[in-house]
C-alpha cells in the first residue's frame, strides 16, 4: 500500500514517515516547495507522479495564537488548501484521509465530544479547520476526516518537549489545570491512520466514509500531563521540576482554548476496529524517546 502524505515537517507526517517499510508500507511525505497547499497545481502534480493508493493530508496552519492576527493565511491553508487536496484526489480517483482537530468544539460539553455534536470553534484556527472539513466533505465523497487532540511526539514542537526544555533551567513550573483533553502520541495516531488506509484498500465497499475521532484514550489536564512527563523523565535520570496547578485565567493567550477537548473514539472502534492507545502510555513512550534517544 502506498500512502502519499501531504506535509513533511509536522508531527503526524514525521510519525507516518517513520512507518515507511513496516509491513510493506510505502510512505512518501511531501512538503514545500514540492507541494504547497496554496498552489493546487503542485498537489495535482504530486498525486499524478506518485500514484498513491491513499492520500493523507497532514499539513495545516497550526499556529493557534498567531492565527488570530493571520486569518487569511490560516484559511488559505486550512480551508482552501484542504479543498485543493480533495480536488486532486477526486481527479485521480484516490481516497483521502484528512487530519482535523478538537478545536472545532467550544469545550462547554461536560462529556467527551462525539462526531455528531455541534461544532462551535472559539478561534480562527478552529474555524479554519472546520471550514476545511466542510470543503473536504463536499469535494471528495471518498474521505475519512480524523479529528485528533493534544498531539505530542519526539518531533517538532509540542507540550512535552516544552516542559522538558523549561525544566533544564527552572525547578518550579506552573501549568493550567482547568483544560481537560485526550493527549495523543503521534506514532499511535500514525498507526491508526495506516489501519484506516488498510481498511480502505482491503474493503472499500464496506467503508463508512465521513468524520471520526482519533485521540489517545483516557483523559488528563495539562497539569496532569506535565506531572506524568516529569515522573517518567526523573525515573530515567532526566530533568524534572515541581509543577503547580493554575487556572487558564492566569495564563492568558490570544486564542481561547476549549476547556474540554476530550474526544469519544467509539465510532472509530466500531467502524475500523481501532482502539486508541491510552494517553499515559503515549507520554511514557514519548519521554523515553526524548530522554534516552
Amino acid at each position: 500500500m502506498k500512502l502519499l502524505v501531504i506535509g513533511r515537517s509536522g508531527q503526524v507526517a514525521q510519525a507516518l514517515a517513520a512507518c515507511h517499510g513496516q509491513e510493506g508500507q510505502d510512505v512518501v511525505t511531501l512538503g514545500r516547495p514540492d507541494v504547497d497547499l496554496t498552489k493546487p497545481e503542485t498537489l495535482l502534480a504530486a498525486v499524478q507522479i506518485h500514484q498513491p493508493d491513499v492520500v493523507v493530508n497532514a499539513a495545516a496552519y497550526t499556529a493557534v495564537d498567531q492565527a488570530e492576527s493571520e486569518q487569511s493565511q490560516a484559511f488559505a491553508v486550512n480551508e482552501s488548501g484542504a479543498a485543493h487536496v480533495a480536488a486532486a484526489c477526486v481527479q485521480h480517483g484516490c481516497p483521502l484521509i484528512h487530519i482535523s482537530t478538537d478545536y472545532v468544539f467550544d469545550g462547554t460539553k461536560s462529556a467527551p465530544y462525539c462526531e455528531k455534536d455541534p461544532v462551535a470553534p472559539l478561534g480562527i484556527y478552529g474555524k479554519s479547520k472546520f471550514a476545511g472539513e466542510q470543503r473536504v466533505a463536499e469535494t471528495c465523497p471518498h474521505h475519512v476526516i480524523l479529528r485528533t487532540a493534544w498531539v505530542h511526539s519526539p518531533f517538532g514542537q509540542n507540550f512535552i518537549k516544552t516542559m522538558l526544555r523549561l525544566a533544564k533551567d527552572r525547578s518550579e513550573l506552573s501549568v493550567v489545570n482547568d483544560q481537560i483533553g485526550s493527549p495523543t502520541y503521534a506514532p499511535h495516531l500514525a498507526r491508526a491512520i495506516i489501519s484506516v488506509a488498510s481498511k480502505i484498500m482491503s474493503d472499500p465497499d464496506d467503508v463508512a466514509w465521513g468524520t471520526y475521532h482519533a485521540a489517545g484514550s483516557g483523559e488528563a489536564t495539562w497539569y496532569e500531563v506535565a506531572q506524568k512527563t516529569f515522573d517518567v523523565s526523573s525515573s530515567l535520570g532526566g530533568v524534572s521540576a515541581n509543577v503547580s496547578p493554575i487556572p487558564s485565567s492566569d495564563y492568558p493567550t490570544p486564542a481561547k482554548r476549549p476547556a474540554n477537548s476530550r474526544l469519544d473514539c467509539e465510532n472509530l472502534k466500531q467502524c475500523f476496529a481501532i482502539t486508541m492507545v491510552n494517553w499515559q502510555r503515549g507520554v511514557d513512550e514519548c519521554v523515553h524517546q526524548l530522554v534516552r534517544g
